[in-house]
């Protein structure tokens, strides 16, 4: 063996001694948050027991919903056969109480031709999270698709007309009819459509790797299925259509079907929207 080989074996083997990259998946984490994490290359992983995405770059991503109470287990394989298993503290939160009056009666117990529409509609608006795919428009992190008040919470009970109605899904910011409405993240809309009977004008944002984020009540609707939008690219106007009792945006955020806080978002967590 030439002196150039043996040095060539003695370095594949010094690398081989090397320890792999160690997961940064967290051990604990809230109702309704985000964990984004690194994995080594390569690896395959399962939350749950359900398969889910690793990025070329070791990208991991899971989030946990308002009622989830855990532990999330995490499974990593790495590329050499190796699993490293971290089972994830779901940390509970108390939610607040809205009562929301003066509501159209029809859009809190619709009559069944109507019950109908809106079940059509949200099976095709649910059929739009199902994406996944490997692009990373989330990583840059979040800002706020427009600057208000914050009128309705993510997770709290929502009573319409004192009838006791599913948790609010997202967060809503009053702000004036017409407001400019930005993407938060890159992405591609792959759902808008101007008359859905509950939310109105709605538009939906794929982030990527089960990622989305949703904008209801719209008054004006500037993107269309397929396009490619930047963070801070202009997608709609703020308004009140569908079940709304003044002008909004409503801001939902999604891991596939599992509901997040757009609060805890990278990016968003810690600041304020005014």
């Amino acid at each position: 063996m030439t002196r150039m080989a043996s040095a060539g074996a003695l370095l594949a083997l010094c690398l081989a001694a090397l320890p792999t990259l160690a997961s940064d998946v967290p051990a604990r984490m809230s109702q309704g948050g985000l964990v984004t994490a690194t994995v080594p290359v390569g690896s395959t992983a399962t939350v749950n027991g359900k398969p889910v995405r690793v990025g070329n770059d070791g990208m991991l991503v899971l989030g946990a919903g308002r009622d989830e109470k855990g532990p999330i287990t995490v499974v990593v394989t790495r590329p050499d056969g190796q699993r490293d298993t971290t089972r994830i503290v779901v940390a509970p939160r108390a939610w607040p109480v809205e009562r929301v009056n003066g509501v159209p009666p029809k859009t809190v117990n619709p009559p069944p031709d109507i019950a109908a529409r809106i079940q059509r509609e949200n099976a095709e608006v649910a059929a739009a999270r199902k994406r996944d795919d490997d692009r990373e428009g989330f990583a840059r992190g979040f800002i706020w698709p427009v600057v208000g008040r914050i009128s309705g919470r993510f997770g709290s009970q929502r009573i319409f007309n004192g009838t006791p109605k599913s948790p609010h899904p997202g967060m809503d910011i009053a702000v004036p009819q017409g407001t400019p409405v930005k993407a938060p993240a890159d992405g591609i809309v792959t759902f808008a459509k101007p008359d859905l009977y509950l939310t109105g004008g709605t538009v939906l944002i794929d982030h990527g790797f089960g990622l989305s984020s949703n904008f209801l009540h719209l008054s004006r609707l500037d993107v269309s299925v397929g396009q490619h939008v930047r963070q801070g690219d202009v997608i709609g106007a703020a308004g009140m259509t569908g079940r709304a009792t003044g002008p909004h945006v409503h801001w939902g955020f999604n891991w596939f079907e599992v509901r997040l806080d757009p609060m805890l978002l990278p990016g968003i967590e810690g600041t304020s929207p005014h």
